[in-house]
């Protein structure tokens, strides 16, 4: 281990992700499922933003924050599973602090923005459903873009309060991180001071950025179910509940492993476990997200059969 003299002490200056396994054979194969995890979420979320930007049907609020969702999500798998994979095959699983700061932060820039697109997304579906005829006019393009920055806004500012409040912490003792890329509460863990007031600040930022657009998610689908069930078409019911059906599933899939990582205290914190339900909010959302919006998708699906039918005349 580096480290940097100080006065009375020494302080890390770099530190070790242990990932998963320290045994050969199983680095191995962890290493191929998780390229084939990684390479399917990069091409089903490009695919997603390729077929939004080509297909002119597609050019609608909707599918706009759809396409700003498939960017971030490749935004956030690619800051943490490249490294991932190169640690898998290396003798070497160091990060410099600098890295790990950076990595931190890129982190939870990318994924408490998806926090705040989440809402955006749920507006977009109440003003779909309850004002049908205004869609267009309440959710113009200026519209969806101010909405769009404020998330991102909103995510930056929250993440460097998170990444300089938690690597500021002195880091003096050991530097093995329990983790496969540096997540605030596994580095955190590590800290050679009491963390108390730094998990109270943390508590605040996912208080104002997990539960506050959870409960704006929850209030709109409230409007959107009391709207549906006043439908008297049961084929009309049903397409508006199909509509709204794909985005509770992206959020159910990102905001359960996510609120459990930050929201309980450090004093319950499992290494093993807490590794295998970042993996999922990480990795396997990203590869879940594009399934789940094509699958049941018309739009999405014509798209892909028009852009395959060009390709073809073009050959």
């Amino acid at each position: 281990m580096w480290m940097i003299p100080g006065q009375n002490q020494s302080w890390v200056s770099e530190f070790i992700l242990l990932g998963f396994s320290s045994d050969p054979t199983t680095n191995h194969i962890l290493f191929v499922v998780f390229l084939l995890i990684y390479l399917s979420s990069v091409l089903g979320n490009g695919l997603i933003i390729l077929l939004i930007c080509l297909d002119t049907h597609l050019h609608t609020p909707m599918y706009f924050f759809l396409c700003i969702l498939a960017m971030l999500d490749m935004g956030y798998v690619t800051t943490t599973m490249p490294q991932m994979l190169v640690h898998l095959l290396a003798k070497s699983q160091t990060i410099s602090f600098v890295r790990c700061w950076i990595q931190m932060f890129v982190f939870g820039s990318l994924a408490t923005t998806e926090c705040s697109l989440f809402v955006a997304m749920a507006y977009d579906r109440y003003v779909a459903i309850c004002y049908p005829l205004r869609y267009t006019v309440i959710l113009n393009l200026g519209v969806c873009i101010w909405l769009a920055v404020v998330s991102c806004v909103c995510g930056f500012l929250s993440a460097l309060l998170h990444t300089f409040f938690t690597m500021s912490l002195p880091y003096c003792g050991p530097n093995k991180v329990n983790h496969y890329f540096c997540e605030g509460p596994a580095v955190r863990n590590l800290a050679c001071m009491d963390t108390h007031i730094i998990e109270m600040v943390d508590q605040i930022l996912i208080v104002l950025m997990g539960l506050a657009p959870i409960s704006l998610i929850v209030a709109s689908y409230v409007y959107i179910a009391m709207a549906i069930l006043k439908i008297k078409s049961t084929q009309a019911r049903c397409k508006a509940f199909s509509t709204c059906a794909s985005h509770l599933t992206v959020v159910s899939f990102f905001y359960g492993p996510g609120t459990y990582i930050y929201m309980r205290p450090n004093s319950s914190y499992s290494p093993e476990r807490d590794k295998q339900v970042s993996l999922f909010y990480n990795a396997f959302t990203a590869l879940l997200n594009p399934m789940v919006y094509s699958l049941r998708n018309k739009d999405i699906k014509r798209a892909f059969l028009k852009v395959i039918g060009h390709s073809k005349v073009d050959c």
